[in-house]
């Protein structure tokens, strides 16, 4: 007999309240054996959690309590109870897929492999489909008829009736019905998506977070820019998706190690010096200014070495010598390298990027002759035309049309290769890496396709044990539909890229304010609206997009109030807040407090949305339920986020929540209907969940506009 155990659980019973104090409440026995013990929750009349972490079938009303601890009227936040710390919060498609798969393990026949689970999010748009809907039954149908006269089904629906049928007693359905030939429509109840929206308030979001990455070590490689060369339009698709990823992956539990492969080394590095050396020479730059405008450093440098024979010869020459270890070669390489660090911690900042610890392509200079010695030594590589080569599997020097790795070249000298196996061995090896995520544009496909393999033929990564991903990229084009450039057909500099946006926010939001809301912001909180929207709208104008395509860059679209923008969910986030303050639940003066607070939280009157100490919600139209029942789907679409590495879902839930909440808004009365109290709570819950989601993309929150 198996033996579940919880901590808690969350759907108000019309059953006899337990007493707080309680340690366990006696078992009842389940489906095929199983046992759950039920643990007294912190909720007043809560009641058993059914199997597997589900709730209930049975249909208790809907509406859900939780608890406010300590002093409603002094909080400025509500604080986390210690339930919420012990209770694990599954996403409720897992909820579904564990209910169905006790089922199907009842029905499905000898001769017949196990089957997981086929359930799927309906469309919150179509009703009608419930849910979530269970597709087994065909398919199982399919695989029962080879057992000829022992197939105890005559059709797919007869399979999808046994299936609800054998379904354990549980408490988080509501009804189901079969559609079709045997898909199986699930309804949740009302009472889990009301408490699940009422404990986002008393407990915060995080208990909703998934536990699927908790106690992984990720290690995720973004952003790369190169030393001496500043970051352009390219870079930023890199950093905030790079970005984007760390922050759901620690949100969700995981131990994230984000590092930033800085091109720091390489043949460039011998003219960069040198051109620095003749400056200096010269009398032409101070230590300090030397170095100071990178771009035109770099193409200074890089004309001279392709005009004059005489400093190009110098050039390789410092190359050698930079490599051998030479001090006053390595003092002027640290030059170069501190300058356009300040300079890549400039844009860092803007961007709210303060996660990434440098780890340049120098950092792992150490370990590529052992790394190259060991690859022929194994047979990975071999030696062709005096250079070290892998050759995809079966292939060899004499094969045509085949493309190598060259881990060294017949100079002597390594490439990206060879530091790209060094680090993945490194960072499986020592750094202890659970999943090992790289963030570049799609056109290094094959290059990671190469060493990836090459590291599995050597034995230093087994994809049992460890995932390793390319999370490619498209191009940002500009309206012409070319690579976004600037008029003269240079590449766009991504601060000159933040300051017009920020600059076309501030023009916007100033008229505005005049027009519309009578100067009430002052000229600072025009320009901080500015800096968060302009920054806000360049990210989310990026992350909105499936990260493989390529998408076209455009200030206007961006910025517009309309739409999937973040200018567009920046305004709702305020319209809530504002709400709050229309209630008297919040005022201005603690917007400026949530403006400044870790969480974003506004502080709050909780005497006006609770009762007798709770957080209760009803649910009471279908406005309500839809926005609920989103909010709920939180967990799922963060392990989609994870297991896909796309960010873009994280937008289309946001935008999605945003248009929900706005029907609720508009079907809904908030301010002085009979369920005033209710509705807030739904209203708060609904910012705490925008704001999440605005901070996983990088992205603050603003709370009037």
């Amino acid at each position: 007999m198996r033996t579940v155990h919880f901590s808690a659980s969350f759907v108000r019973r019309p059953c006899r309240p337990l007493p707080t104090s309680a340690a366990f409440v006696p078992t009842r026995t389940l489906a095929r054996g199983m046992k759950t013990h039920f643990a007294p929750s912190l909720l007043t009349g809560v009641g058993p959690v059914g199997p597997l972490g589900c709730w209930g079938r049975a249909g208790p009303p809907a509406c859900a309590m939780a608890p406010f601890r300590g002093s409603p009227a002094a909080a400025a936040s509500v604080a986390a109870s210690a339930a919420a710390s012990a209770m694990d919060s599954p996403a409720l498609i897992s909820a579904v897929k564990e209910l169905f798969e006790e089922a199907l393990a009842a029905v499905v026949p000898a001769g017949i492999p196990t089957q997981l689970a086929m359930v799927a999010p309906t469309d919150q748009k179509n009703a009608q489909l419930g849910d979530y809907q269970c597709n087994n039954a065909m398919a199982l149908f399919g695989m029962c008829k080879k057992l000829g006269a022992d197939n105890p089904f005559k059709s797919p629906r007869a399979v999808a009736e046994a299936i609800l049928a054998a379904l354990p007693e549980n408490e988080l359905i509501k009804k189901t019905d079969i559609a079709g030939p045997g898909f199986i429509n699930v309804t949740l109840n009302d009472s889990l998506l009301a408490t699940t929206a009422a404990r986002i308030v008393t407990d915060g979001v995080a208990w909703l977070a998934p536990t699927s990455r908790k106690g992984k070590k990720v290690i995720i490689d973004y952003s790369s820019p190169n030393v001496a060369k500043e970051m352009h339009v390219g870079h930023l698709r890199s950093t905030i998706i790079g970005e984007s990823l760390a922050r759901t992956y620690t949100f969700c539990g995981a131990s994230v190690l984000a590092l930033n492969h800085v091109g720091d080394w390489g043949t460039q590095f011998g003219m960069l010096i040198e051109h620095l050396n003749d400056q200096k020479a010269a009398g032409k730059a101070t230590d300090d200014e030397s170095v100071s405008d990178l771009t035109a450093f770099y193409k200074q440098a890089k004309a001279r070495f392709d005009e004059e024979d005489e400093f190009k010869d110098r050039a390789r020459k410092r190359v050698t010598t930079l490599q051998g270890g030479d001090k006053e070669s390595l003092r002027m390489w640290q030059e170069i390298c501190d300058v356009s660090r300040k300079e890549f911690s400039k844009v860092y900042d803007r961007l709210d990027v303060n996660r990434l610890e440098e780890r340049g392509e120098s950092f792992y200079n150490p370990f590529l002759p052992e790394t190259v010695k060991e690859l022929l030594s194994i047979g990975v590589a071999i030696e062709s035309d005096g250079a070290v080569c892998v050759f995809p599997e079966g292939k060899g020097p004499d094969d045509e049309n085949v493309a190598p790795l060259i881990v060294r070249k017949s100079d002597g000298g390594f490439g990206y290769a060879t530091t790209d196996l060094a680090s993945i061995r490194h960072r499986i090896d020592v750094e202890k890496g659970d999943e090992l995520v790289y963030v570049t544009d799609v056109g290094q496909s094959l290059h990671f396709q190469g060493f990836f393999d090459a590291a599995k033929r050597a034995k230093w990564w087994d994809p049992e044990k460890t995932r390793v991903e390319h999370v490619g990229f498209g191009l940002v084009l500009g309206e012409d539909g070319k690579r976004f450039r600037t008029r003269s057909g240079d590449t766009v500099k991504l601060a000159s890229l933040l300051d017009e946006a920020v600059s076309r926010c501030h023009d916007n939001i100033s008229q505005r304010n005049e027009e519309a809301y009578g100067g009430k912001m002052s000229k600072d909180e025009v320009s901080e609206a500015a800096r968060i929207m302009g920054y806000g709208a360049c990210k989310y104008a990026d992350l909105k997009n499936n990260r493989t395509s390529n998408y076209v860059f455009s200030y206007d679209r961006m910025l517009e109030l309309k739409g999937n923008t973040a200018v567009y969910l920046l305004y709702a986030h305020a319209r809530v807040a504002q709400i709050l303050v229309k209630a008297g639940v919040a005022d201005e003066a603690g917007m400026k407090v949530a403006l400044e607070s870790a969480d974003g939280n506004i502080p709050l009157n909780m005497d006006k949305i609770l009762e007798d100490g709770k957080a209760v919600v009803h649910i009471t139209a279908p406005q309500e339920r839809a926005l609920a029942l989103h909010i709920a789907r939180l967990p799922e679409m963060l392990d989609d986020t994870l297991d896909g590495l796309n960010p873009h879902r994280i937008c289309e839930y946001l935008y999605e929540l945003a248009n929900f909440y706005s029907s609720f808004y508009t079907e809904c009365r908030v301010v002085g209907s009979d369920q005033q109290k209710s509705r807030l709570l739904l209203c708060e819950s609904t910012a705490r969940v925008m704001r999440k989601c605005l901070d996983l993309l990088g992205i603050e929150a603003l709370y009037r506009l």
